[in-house]
């Protein structure tokens, strides 16, 4: 007999074969029993009959609780009613562990006492269908750029310097000297596309923001690609087909994932190229037309991310941001010194930006006249600097929260069921 593993029962039929798990749920009818298994792969209804397994294997399937580990063995059936189309008649259990008083029950619990379970809520169908929704954005954001010629070249963790100001930095004493957890790997990211044409860092990120809302986590992942000889508009191009790429990955792979979620499919297929794209200009116009409060100049807040997306039925590019809101590193527009040639990417729906990037400051002048107006130590960016002494060019790039695009893709109303551990500024533990 061979071991299988839930996705690939329907390769068996007629076979008997060994399932190793644990025990999602089970129910019993007289003689008949019904478990419902589990192993990481899915989930797989096991019909235990008294006649087919024997008094004691009986009596010891009616002690097994919800995520006792099991080794099932039995054929495998067709069964159209059947969860997933297939089930197990049962020949033999075997307890592995008999789990007590597991904490999560079918009953409904509060939030905080889920995520102070969060290593045990990990098991539930719908974290598990979250989880494996992020693999498959992982995977099809990796595929996307190892296919367009990019190359993975990891940034530090420790970092000396700040890419956007120190007031949102975890700092740390690395042996005498102040260290930070990297905000972004952006600024390393300059130095690899200068190496290697197109370039892309995928790691996680840390910052320290007094932020509580359904958006933000402390620590996070982001992509993000940095390319030489590349402009704002080629940048908002390679965002935008990146983003169509993943969507379109989940939808073809992860579809009944989305069902556990209740998501609507429908709003997620209308994200096709090309994405509709407006300055920030007219969405200040827009806004103050509509009754909200705001200047030009003034940043937008989930509000008015919010009021934006909901024009649009995708997710829609705001560019030419105004500067003094935006990174020293951006690059000014040659034709409004007022605006940058930067731009976010709005997710619908109310889940705000998801996407932000620029064209970049090639200027070195310019850069360190920047690095002062932030109050910056220019000894700190020397090397940076460098990047701009030693053949210089036009380039772009951004960063993809990947937590975000898992929030908005799945539908989740906080961000902190995306991540299997989330970190908030309320919690560290589990």
């Amino acid at each position: 007999m061979k071991r299988v593993f839930v996705n690939k029962v329907s390769k068996y039929v007629g076979e008997k074969v060994i399932l190793k798990g644990w025990v999602y749920n089970s129910r019993r009818s007289g003689k008949i029993g019904f478990l419902t298994f589990r192993d990481g792969f899915g989930l797989l209804q096991c019909i235990v009959v008294k006649n087919d397994v024997g008094d004691e294997k009986f009596e010891l399937f009616k002690t097994l609780t919800q995520e006792s580990s099991v080794i099932i063995t039995g054929e495998v059936v067709k069964n159209e009613r059947a969860p997933g189309g297939f089930e197990i008649l049962v020949s033999d259990v075997e307890l592995i562990h008999l789990s007590k008083d597991y904490p999560i029950t079918p009953k409904e619990h509060g939030t905080d006492f889920l995520m102070n379970n969060r290593h045990l809520w990990l098991r539930s169908k719908r974290q598990h269908a979250i989880l494996r929704v992020r693999h498959q954005i992982v995977k099809a954001i990796r595929d996307f750029f190892d296919s367009n010629d990019f190359t993975l070249v990891d940034s530090p963790i420790f970092t000396p310097n700040a890419a956007e100001g120190t007031s949102t930095l975890f700092g740390t004493d690395y042996f005498g000297k102040t260290a930070y957890l990297a905000q972004t790997g952006q600024l390393y990211g300059e130095a690899s596309a200068m190496a290697f044409g197109r370039h892309y860092n995928f790691g996680p990120c840390f910052r320290a923001e007094k932020s509580k809302t359904r958006r933000h986590l402390t620590e996070f992942w982001m992509v993000e690609p940095e390319i030489a000889y590349c402009d704002i508009e080629e940048d908002m191009q390679w965002a935008e087909d990146l983003l169509v790429h993943i969507v379109n990955e989940v939808l073809e792979h992860r579809l009944e994932e989305l069902k556990v979620l209740d998501r609507d499919v429908d709003l997620l297929k209308k994200t096709k190229g090309p994405l509709p794209r407006i300055s920030y200009t007219d969405c200040i116009e827009i806004l103050q037309k509509d009754g909200f409060d705001i200047e030009w100049g003034d940043d937008f807040g989930s509000p008015e991310e919010t009021h934006i997306a909901e024009k649009y039925d995708r997710p829609v590019i705001v560019h030419r941001f105004p500067s003094k809101i935006k990174a020293f590193y951006m690059k000014r527009d040659p034709e409004d010194e007022k605006v940058v040639l930067g731009m976010d990417i709005l997710a619908p729906e109310g889940y705000g930006e998801i996407v932000g990037g620029s064209e970049r400051e090639t200027d070195i002048d310019v850069l360190i006249e920047r690095i002062e107006e932030e109050g910056l130590n220019q000894d700190d960016y020397e090397w940076f600097l460098d990047l701009r002494r030693f053949g210089s060019v036009p380039h772009s790039g951004f960063g993809m929260g990947l937590e975000r695009v898992v929030a908005w893709i799945c539908g989740l109303s906080h961000i902190r069921e995306t991540t299997p551990f989330a970190r908030t500024m309320g919690r560290i533990n589990p």
